[in-house]
């Protein structure tokens, strides 16, 4: 894994090509949007998918932990799929998170549109925001926020290839901020042209795709004014 170097409010982190975010200064490793349970969410409701898709996240999730080895774990919301999701997990499952989260001195739940309260019996310090030092740390990105790292959207953007448009995950970067992908194996993904996500970066940025094992820079475009309508 070759991680790319970032940043953002005078302090240099680091992308991974998992999709998650490295702060060395802070031994802080940041991930977002696990969607923990999604699979159990469905099939309580009759949509009946594979149900490993925590059991997959976790085991990810571990790798990324022991090649860091971070003191503290922030967690950007959506943690759980629904606030009920940490009560539905298996047993095994359970006890790897446990084990994932006894392996950090300090975890940090910041709590999401899916997860609006703290998971109930898990260590750990549930808040909305984060702020250390220049960085803040919350779910959905406040357009007037300066050093911010959050989630929600799980963007997407296309690299063009000569075999066609290759569509993967991807950090979202400009000069005020970093949004990361979905890191849950059950998540989808929202395109960087959308204007939810897009209209965050008026003047343009970076988007840094997912690879297996280095991620792909390409400018991401400002976002074109409508025309206003003419009475």
């Amino acid at each position: 894994m070759t991680p790319a170097p970032l940043h953002l409010a005078g302090e240099r982190l680091m992308l991974d090509p998992a999709g998650v975010v490295s702060w060395p200064a802070r031994r802080t490793l940041v991930v977002s949007d696990l969607h923990l349970e999604k699979g159990s969410h469905f099939a309580a409701r009759g949509r009946f998918v594979p149900p490993y898709d925590t059991r997959e996240t976790l085991a990810k999730l571990t790798l990324v932990l022991r090649r860091y080895g971070p003191a503290r774990l922030v967690l950007l919301g959506d943690s759980f799929h629904d606030p009920m999701g940490c009560d539905r997990m298996a047993p095994a499952d359970c006890a790897a998170l446990q084990r994932i989260l006894a392996s950090v001195e300090e975890v940090v739940w910041v709590l999401g549109n899916h997860d609006p309260v703290a998971p109930r019996g898990l260590p750990g310090i549930a808040v909305d925001a984060l702020v250390d030092g220049p960085l803040t740390f919350r779910h959905e990105a406040d357009p007037r926020a300066l050093g911010e790292m959050s989630g929600h959207f799980h963007p997407k953007a296309t690299l063009a290839t000569r075999a066609g448009g290759i569509s993967r995950p991807c950090f979202a970067t400009d000069a005020r901020r970093v949004i990361l992908p979905a890191f849950g194996a059950y998540t989808g993904g929202l395109d960087v042209r959308d204007p939810a996500l897009g209209g965050l970066f008026p003047r343009g940025g970076r988007v840094f795709l997912l690879g297996p094992d280095r991620l792909f820079s390409v400018p991401m475009a400002p976002m074109r004014r409508r025309p206003e309508a003419v009475a």
